[in-house]
């Protein structure tokens, strides 16, 4: 498990509350920047560290974000400015993160398919790790 994971977990009772995405097909960078507070070179910026984050391009080389696109950078700027994630580390936590819902099967309960916070399997798991060291630690 990576020290990312751990940190995320440890404060996923403070999930960011949801930005409501109005109902459209694309979105352009200057909407997306209001939308979530990121300024659109920052957004720019994004699109090359996270693959997450590709828009597609209009004949006129406008980015032209989609849904999922804008639900990415909410999660993205959630674990950089929220949870002090480094790049590097959102990066591979959101990796792990694709990782996992692969090899998972799909949420039967309607609560564990949401956008932040983990699953309560794995918030199980952690608690028995920390209570592992918790005693090695102790003697």
């Amino acid at each position: 498990m990576t020290i990312g994971a751990i940190s995320f977990m440890a404060s996923a009772a403070a999930a960011p509350k949801p930005i409501e995405i109005p109902n459209r097909l694309y979105f352009r960078i200057g909407d997306v920047a209001r939308l979530t507070g990121i300024p659109a070179y920052v957004l720019r910026y994004w699109e090359t560290e996270f693959p997450q984050v590709s828009p597609k391009k209009s004949g006129t080389n406008q980015r032209l974000y989609r849904r999922k696109d804008v639900e990415a950078v909410l999660e993205i700027k959630h674990l950089l400015y929220e949870k002090r994630f480094t790049i590097e580390g959102a990066r591979g936590y959101l990796q792990e993160k694709k990782t996992l819902a692969r090899t998972s099967p799909a949420p039967a309960a309607a609560g564990q398919g949401q956008l932040f916070g983990p699953a309560p399997d794995l918030i199980v798991q952690l608690k028995e790790e920390l209570r592992a060291i918790l005693g090695l630690l102790r003697g």
